[in-house]
């Protein structure tokens, strides 16, 4: 089976994973909201809203939000921990222009600051933030460790990674269904709505090599952090990571 690097949108080897995802994302992001909400069925809100929650009891007043998109999380984690400052990053510009309409639109601007850039090489200085998060960006990463270690090296010693990431179900019937909704049945909706053919295709492809629950455990401690360990939810549909610097 190929590793996360290998596993792309348009399987066009003349261009980088990085390119890929960054048209991918480009392309749909007028789209991606409301299939998250409708292909989810809504409970995409509540894992990000207990992803949060665990950064209740932990120093949370810098956060860095990785591969923010549209700012879902950031806002979450804005609305729900009071922090002084939150930083949000993504590859996708188109992304982020729709992710600034919302920050607007909730008054938090002087909370939340949207930036281009890469998850792989942030531009930030290092021990910066309390908190480096991410939700459901990291599997996009063209370097898997390197976008983690970036995560590690700008957050202050103590401080905490947290990941939301899609991992896979093991218990039936769940298991079975999950393999058949993401497989079939999310892309052929995904491309009515989107009208791009690759991309809901690439979610199950990258969802099926992507290391989850003590394998990706083992990519944080690899990428330095400690205390590592994971909370799945949904039965296992979607998972939580922690670690500390």
């Amino acid at each position: 089976m190929p590793d996360s690097s290998q596993v792309t949108p348009y399987k066009d080897v003349n261009t980088s994973k990085k390119k890929q995802v960054t048209s991918m994302f480009d392309g749909i992001a007028p789209y991606y909201d409301f299939l998250n909400r409708f292909l989810s069925l809504g409970i995409d809100v509540i894992w990000r809203k207990k992803a949060i929650k665990q950064l209740q009891n932990v120093r949370h007043e810098t956060i860095l939000d990785v591969a923010t998109g549209t700012a879902d999380l950031a806002i979450e984690a804005a609305l729900s921990l009071k922090p002084l400052k939150i930083n949000g990053l993504d590859i996708s510009k188109e992304m982020l222009r729709l992710g600034d309409k919302k920050i607007e639109a909730k008054n938090l601007t002087s909370v939340i600051t949207l930036e281009h850039g890469d998850s792989e090489n942030l531009p930030y200085q290092s021990d910066t933030f309390d908190v480096a998060m991410s939700a459901y960006g990291v599997r996009n990463f063209e370097n898997l460790i390197a976008g983690l270690k970036e995560m590690y090296r700008v957050i202050q010693p103590g401080g905490t990674i947290m990941v939301l990431e899609f991992s896979k179900p093991k218990v039936f019937p769940l298991k079975q269904f999950f393999g058949i909704y993401f497989k079939y049945l999310l892309p052929l909706i995904g491309r009515i709505k989107s009208r791009d053919p690759k991309a809901y295709s690439y979610l199950y492809e990258s969802v099926q090599v992507f290391p989850d629950y003590h394998q990706f455990t083992a990519k944080l401690e690899e990428a330095g952090f400690k205390q590592t360990k994971f909370i799945p939810l949904t039965g296992g549909i979607c998972t939580i990571y922690l670690g500390t610097k």
